[in-house]
């Protein structure tokens, strides 16, 4: 009888663990279908790109021999404003509405990554627009409530970035 039990155990054991191989096998396989099949040619995305009004040149990496899509994106450096003589009730309603702000932008697809600097320097931190145009990443950046109520200023620079490639 205990045989009999024990014969059982490990054929259930068994045809249990084929079933779920099978199905992770089946998974792995839609998901490379699906990353496939979303990856865009060069021509697409510069396509895409410059339908959006957004500026882009492409060069070909010596060691890899890949193209490389490079776009232009604005980075704001905020910088230390005129008018810091509010309370620190004041300031940190204003700081609150500033990661406000700035999280608004990511979620929108405006802004790819922001963050202070690590000193006490004039040059508080930065944002990097993913934008198409130096006017609307200047209008975005100054809708920042720490910019409208003088504590920071920003300043902003067309930057050019390999389309794609993150950060390490």
């Amino acid at each position: 009888m205990n045989t009999r039990i024990l014969f059982f155990a490990v054929a259930l054991m068994l045809m249990s663990c084929n079933d779920k191989t099978v199905q992770a096998e089946v998974d792995t396989e839609n998901i490379t279908e699906d990353v496939v099949s979303k990856k865009k040619s060069i021509k697409t995305l510069k396509e895409e790109l410059q339908a959006k009004g957004y500026q882009t040149f492409d060069y070909i990496d010596e060691k890899t021999k890949d193209t490389i899509v490079m776009q232009q994106y604005f980075i704001a450096f905020l910088k230390r404003g005129k008018n810091r003589s509010q309370s620190k009730g004041e300031t940190d309603s204003l700081q609150k509405l500033h990661l406000a702000h700035l999280g608004k932008m990511y979620d929108m697809g405006y802004a790819d990554i922001s963050g202070p600097f690590g000193d006490n320097g004039d040059i508080r931190g930065i944002t990097i627009y993913n934008v198409p145009t130096q006017t609307m990443a200047d209008s975005l950046a100054n809708a920042d409530p720490m910019v409208k109520a003088g504590r920071l200023e920003i300043e902003i620079h067309p930057w050019w970035a390999a389309k794609g490639f993150p950060l390490r």
